[in-house]
């Protein structure tokens, strides 16, 4: 589940993200643990969720013209590009006309897509990228390449493991298109300003790994979904 430090991307491999690696190679049953968790949780939630899934779909294509899924390229575990699978909460090809972020009030929104944003809904087509082992439930969330071009040395740390569906910042930071909401340059405040904030707690979080704080995260992010 962690690569040889010999093996890992050559940006990866400084002296501000060795501490961290050290700290996962000592953890090297609980990230197997994780990842059997990922995929069992997965599965069942697949199989409940189809339905609920398959009448999400259907109001996305009645709503709005365009795919149901959203597919962006996003970065996980070492550098490495996916396509995320999203439910389509924007009209279609909103990358294309706004910022790769989105602010409170964006007209890009669907009438479903707000409905599903607030529960957070939108992001249940993820645990397909659970199962295909390019993301994990629990871990910094994943960004677009332009943004982890920004990252700094020891920020490079957080793609020692898999980007995650939720995380401490995105519990913090989940009002976080409210806050860009009156920016100018959105992309600029998201970088010099919201990215280096969230980046402390996710650095945090790969010091004190652990599968049960992980568990409790996904809890947190229960609570919090159902509090909004």
């Amino acid at each position: 589940m962690l690569r040889r430090w010999e093996r890992l991307p050559e940006f990866m491999r400084c002296d501000e993200v060795r501490p961290y690696y050290d700290i996962l190679r000592r953890k090297k049953i609980s990230l197997w643990l994780k990842r059997l968790f990922d995929v069992t949780a997965a599965v069942i939630l697949l199989i409940i969720l189809a339905v609920p899934m398959a009448v999400i779909a259907v109001m996305i294509k009645l709503d709005s013209p365009g795919p149901v899924f959203y597919r962006q390229e996003r970065v996980t575990a070492y550098g490495r590009k996916f396509r995320i699978h999203k439910f389509r909460t924007m009209v279609d090809h909103a990358d294309q006309i706004g910022s790769a972020v989105t602010v409170g009030g964006d007209s890009r929104i669907t009438k479903v897509g707000a409905k599903l944003r607030g529960c957070r809904l939108d992001e249940l087509p993820q645990l397909i990228d659970v199962l295909q082992g390019n993301m994990s439930f629990v871990g910094t969330r994943p960004e677009v390449p332009k943004y982890v071009r920004k990252y700094t040395r020891e920020m490079r740390a957080t793609l020692l493991l898999p980007a995650g569906i939720t995380s401490e910042a995105s519990i913090r930071y989940k009002d976080e298109a409210e806050l860009l909401e009156n920016a100018e340059d959105v992309d600029k405040v998201y970088v010099e300003q919201v990215l280096p904030e969230k980046m402390k707690y996710n650095l945090e979080a790969v010091r004190r790994f652990g599968l049960w704080k992980e568990i409790m995260i996904m809890f947190l992010t229960v609570g919090a979904i159902l509090k909004r």
